[in-house]
């Protein structure tokens, strides 16, 4: 059964109406009803609210870096542990063919259902899964293997366990080495992009999100909790997060907003799959077109950029 927010309410209805009329086969009334959901889609998802935009990254049925990897990889072999301490099942690492073109896929799993969620600890990492995904880079510039990062998490595991282990270190040492990898690297926001543990795997020659994606250095539940004691002030807590593509691309934050269905990746799945491929090919094709020495040179300017400004 798919879910539907409360916003989309309208179009759960309207959806309800053409699958009743293709089941009666009624020909003229399908195509009236699709005709009503095009009109609905567009009114309804042209005017979303900045909380609005943050409850579709989180959305239960949107597909997350397992949908991904299964549908644009083929020959994918898993990768495994960060040879000190464990298997982290919150960061996935495929190595395999994307297209014909090898990659190494990293993707934050959130997981479906109680079993899956508890598995995948709710896509909140701990330091060795960050390791983990800092192992699959150093074989991928080994072999010299292009890297694709897909972020969707909450935000690094804040657990006792995951502290004493050095989250922190873990996180920074990414940082730092991402920035010198002399392979081309793509990051992509497909969900939720949350403070440390979305950078982590965000150091790349290119940082695009998904147009339902947002990215933040907390929670708005947080940022409410922290600011006006009060976590009911999500959604004015969201506005002034700035967490959505918009505002991140006008501030030079990232370089893209994938342009997924307008309907959203949880409705229309194959053509957000699509999207996103295409732009990972397109940029490492572009990227190969450089030297290593203009690829390191332009992706250390593009992060030295980041937070500049002048008066």
């Amino acid at each position: 059964m798919a879910t539907y927010l409360e916003f989309e309410k309208k179009i759960e209805q309207i959806q309800q109406d053409i699958d009743f009329a293709r089941a009666k086969s009624d020909e003229y009334a399908l195509e009236s009803f699709e005709k009503d959901l095009e009109k609905e889609v567009s009114k309804t998802m042209k005017s979303l609210s900045d909380y609005q935009k943050l409850q579709l990254a989180r959305h239960p049925d949107r597909p997350y870096a397992l949908d991904y990897i299964r549908a644009i990889m083929t020959d994918a072999y898993e990768i495994h542990g960060d040879r000190a301490f464990r298997d982290d099942p919150a960061i996935l690492c495929y190595l395999g063919y994307i297209d014909g073109q090898k990659a190494m896929v990293i993707g934050e799993q959130k997981g479906r259902g109680t079993k899956h969620k508890l598995k995948r600890n709710f896509g909140m990492p701990n330091p060795e899964g960050y390791r983990k995904a800092l192992r699959a880079v150093k074989l991928a510039e080994k072999f010299n293997i292009p890297v694709l990062m897909l972020i969707d998490t909450p935000g690094a595991y804040p657990g006792l366990g995951a502290e004493e282990r050095g989250q922190s270190e873990a996180i920074a040492k990414n940082l730092f080495e991402f920035t010198n990898v002399k392979v081309p690297m793509v990051s992509i926001v497909i969900g939720e992009g949350g403070s440390g543990g979305a950078l982590a795997i965000g150091v790349a020659d290119k940082l695009a999100m998904m147009r339902y994606s947002v990215f933040a250095v907390i929670s708005p539940e947080g940022c409410a909790a922290i600011l006006w004691n009060d976590p009911k002030k999500v959604e004015q807590a969201s506005n002034a997060l700035k967490i959505t593509p918009d505002d991140l691309l006008a501030h030079g934050l990232i370089d893209a907003i994938l342009d997924e269905p307008l309907i959203g990746a949880h409705r229309e799945k194959k053509q957000a799959i699509k999207v996103l491929k295409e732009y990972f090919l397109e940029n490492v094709k572009a990227l190969k077109e450089l030297t290593t020495e203009e690829m390191l040179q332009k992706r250390y300017d593009r992060l030295i950029s980041v937070g500049a400004f002048t008066e």
